[in-house]
């Protein structure tokens, strides 16, 4: 009997009501439903004053979930589907995204075409996309203090965003970058259209191997966005005397100091997305961000004098 996860954003009614209405319609078709909140792939802000503990970014499994799930679906917004990646990637489990949140960048479907998706997933009439995750960690000489699974960016930054921080930030076998900004942000193809585009970095189609680093709030005519190969391993060597604030997919983060380093690098477990349709790119940044829609003055619309 097949099995499926639900991931349910456990503050939310609406999200709560459609997890009961799903795992009926599901138990109907003859297939076992495990339950876990998406509040497991959490991992919050760790106090400044307390010993980090390196749990490893495979620590937000929840118990129940196991390699032979057929797919995990997650009822909620975008941060929840963030938490659902972490608590999904590690074990190789594809995820349906069920959007019952607000901009819902992240979803493959809506609630009121919800039947016809669960008619697709009893019937297996579906496909897995798989997006770039990083592995960030924290560490002091050879000892990990920190660990956490990462789909969209990495922000390292002063806490309040009040003043500019030196930064030294060495990708792969290349030399030795200095940055002074506010911060930076170091994103895959899936961020690049979330806080970096914000900071002015380009959008990266999610198909390409590439990292992207962007600056915020440069003080240089010269520091501009980067895009390089995902292979290449980054580390960053914060140059300021004061603590930095670490913060990963807006939902996770420490406290970074001056004798610390934060090591990004490719992580080999991609989230999976559940695919019900074709997943046009270009038209997802139309319907969302509004990117390349038709200018009311173009020449011929019959619009411009």
């Amino acid at each position: 009997m097949p099995c499926v996860g639900l991931i349910v954003n456990d503050g939310k009614d609406l999200a709560l009501a459609t997890a009961d209405s799903i795992e009926t319609r599901l138990r109907a078709a003859r297939y076992d439903v495990l339950r876990a909140s998406s509040s497991g792939g959490m991992v919050g802000f760790a106090n400044p004053d307390q010993h980090l503990r390196a749990k490893g970014h495979a620590a937000c499994v929840p118990p129940n979930f196991e390699p032979s799930l057929a797919m995990a679906m997650v009822l909620g917004g975008d941060g929840t589907v963030l938490s659902a990646a972490r608590m999904t990637a590690p074990i190789d489990v594809p995820i349906l995204t069920i959007n019952t949140g607000h901009l819902g960048f992240l979803a493959e479907t809506y609630l009121p075409e919800l039947d016809q998706a669960l008619e697709q997933v009893i019937a297996g009439e579906w496909t897995v996309e798989e997006r770039t995750t990083l592995v960030v960690s924290v560490m002091r000489g050879e000892q990990r203090r920190w660990e956490v699974l990462c789909l969209n960016e990495m922000a390292l930054h002063r806490e309040p965003l009040t003043s500019m921080c030196h930064f030294e930030i060495a990708v792969g076998r290349h030399a030795p970058v200095d940055i002074a900004a506010d911060g930076v942000i170091l994103s895959t193809p899936t961020g690049s259209t979330a806080y970096a585009l914000s900071a002015g970095g380009p959008v990266i189609t999610p198909d390409c191997p590439v990292l992207q680093l962007t600056p915020i709030a440069p003080h240089s005519l010269a520091s501009r966005a980067l895009v390089f190969s995902d292979r290449e391993p980054v580390t960053v060597f914060p140059a300021t005397p004061e603590r930095l604030m670490m913060v990963v997919d807006g939902s996770a983060g420490c406290y970074i100091w001056p004798e610390d380093r934060v090591l990004v690098r490719r992580s080999e477990q991609p989230v999976r997305f559940v695919r019900l349709a074709d997943h046009e790119f270009f038209q997802v940044l139309r319907n969302k961000l509004g990117w390349g829609l038709p200018h009311v003055a173009k020449p011929g619309n019959g619009t411009a004098p």
